[in-house]
């Protein structure tokens, strides 16, 4: 799949892209690690085996990744298991495109749905996913983390 929303191209990751995709997330989520006390769950996967698999996509901006996405099929949805955006793409569309291709991707599998969880301690993901049409569904401690999870309808 690509798309192109503005200037930003989004595509399945390749190979090549891992030093780019580990070095997207690193930035997005640093500040999140600092403010949690540990390592936010997207700096602690293993991007090779992701992308061998085609679950990551990356959105191209300006010559490099400014955005990273990864998905996960479910029986009646995609979960959304990393958004990420480079803070020098920030404010710039990288994340609505983002999750307009995960919206995508639901839509052409045909599930019904997009589900996503952030950590209760990104406020700002609690404001921007509802202003996107994202419904918090759950509130709950998984691995030691507190999750608030969020789902929107795409497909009728």
């Amino acid at each position: 799949m690509s798309d192109a929303i503005d200037d930003t191209v989004i595509r399945v990751a390749a190979a090549s892209d891992l030093d780019g995709v580990r070095d997207c997330v690193d930035a997005a989520f640093t500040p999140y690690a600092i403010r949690i006390g540990r390592s936010p769950t997207p700096m602690l996967a293993d991007y090779k085996a992701l992308i061998a698999e085609a679950r990551v996509f990356v959105a191209e901006r300006e010559g490099s990744i400014g955005g990273v996405l990864v998905l996960q099929s479910e029986p009646d949805a995609i979960l959304v298991e990393t958004l990420a955006v480079h803070p020098r793409c920030e404010r710039r569309g990288v994340g609505q495109s983002l999750l307009i291709c995960a919206e995508t991707e639901a839509r052409r599998t045909g599930k019904l749905r997009v589900r996503l969880y952030t950590n209760e301690l990104m406020a700002e993901n609690l404001i921007w996913y509802p202003r996107r049409g994202y419904v918090e569904t759950d509130r709950r401690e998984e691995d030691g983390r507190r999750r608030v999870f969020f789902a929107k309808r795409v497909s009728d």
